[in-house]
């Protein structure tokens, strides 16, 4: 069923690529991105210090190409800092006068409140109640990403409490959607030791991994992705049949998590079933979405 006049458009957001892509292939995908029906877009490294195939300054080029053709643009921390060069960065981030920063660490949450910047808390912020939302409202939050391991029961009774505390508060919610859930980070490069690598010595070899590593169980099913520091969902999360669920508990933003093929064909996909309803639509059985269900996240609750 088509969406009425009245009825809330969803915004769509692309989520910060987190595998290791060579520059050129990065260009190329957000020369894609560019032409897409995505709104929101977001820029940069999140899982690794050590992947440094763009700097800062290629960043902020890529995002002022993307905000002239229309696309909000945010800038992503790094999750897991380790040193001080790590901070640094961090704050350089934090301090760019243009662009919105995701907060992805509490030290930028930090930094942005400090210098009185509104910001947005990425999902990897252990945002799990109305009082934790609302404290970091408090500090200039304008937009949560919902925690991926949260289901879409905590996720009313959060909205539905904290907007009883800020009746007049515009922040936004947004939920990841779409892609490999980032589940944990790790001092430890799980990638580089599966190829008996040091992680002071990994060759970079994630990057021959490109949507990640699949970690089989002895019944050989797909229980993880390994993607060098950060472990992520064996199967392919995907929550496009709750568009309706989402947009009546007032949720403004779905994020879709780059993949390294089809990435624009799922935003389009996305952008069809806002426009005309999810009536059609058709999910993979081997795509999970426990998690939302408040169910073992592996599950498939589409299929049961």
């Amino acid at each position: 069923m088509a969406v009425s006049e009245n009825e809330k458009m969803m915004k769509l957001s692309l989520g910060p690529i987190l595998y290791f892509w060579e520059r050129s292939t990065i260009f190329d995908f957000y020369e894609q991105v560019a032409r897409s029906p995505v709104d929101i877009v977001y820029l940069g490294e999140t899982v690794c210090a050590k992947r440094r195939q763009l700097s800062l300054h290629d960043w902020l080029d890529l995002a002022y190409k993307l905000k002239e053709r229309g696309k909000q643009v945010v800038l992503s921390t790094l999750t897991l800092l380790e040193a001080e060069s790590e901070l640094s960065q961090v704050r350089r981030i934090c301090e760019n006068d243009d662009f919105t920063v995701e907060a992805n660490d509490m030290s930028a949450v930090y930094m942005l409140s400090e210098q009185g910047v509104p910001f947005v808390s990425g999902p990897f912020i252990n945002i799990y109640n109305a009082r934790s939302l609302n404290t970091l409202v408090k500090l200039g939050l304008q937009r949560w990403v919902m925690p991926v391991e949260l289901s879409r029961q905590t996720l009313d009774e959060i909205l539905t409490s904290s907007k009883k505390d800020f009746p007049d508060s515009p922040f936004e919610t947004e939920v990841f959607s779409f892609g490999y859930l980032p589940l944990a980070f790790s001092a430890r490069c799980f990638t580089a030791r599966a190829h008996n690598l040091p992680k002071d010595d990994c060759r970079f070899i994630c990057g021959q991994h490109v949507d990640g590593m699949p970690v089989q169980s002895q019944e050989d099913e797909t229980v993880f992705t390994l993607n060098g520091i950060q472990t992520q969902s064996g199967q392919c999360y995907n929550l496009l049949q709750q568009l309706p669920a989402m947009r009546s508990m007032g949720v403004d933003i779905m994020r879709i998590s780059p993949q390294s093929a089809g990435t624009v064909d799922i935003i389009q996909e996305f952008h069809m079933a806002r426009l005309n309803g999810v009536d059609h639509v058709e999910v993979s059985p081997e795509s999970c979405n426990g998690y939302w269900f408040h169910r073992a996240g592996m599950e498939n609750c589409y299929f049961k």
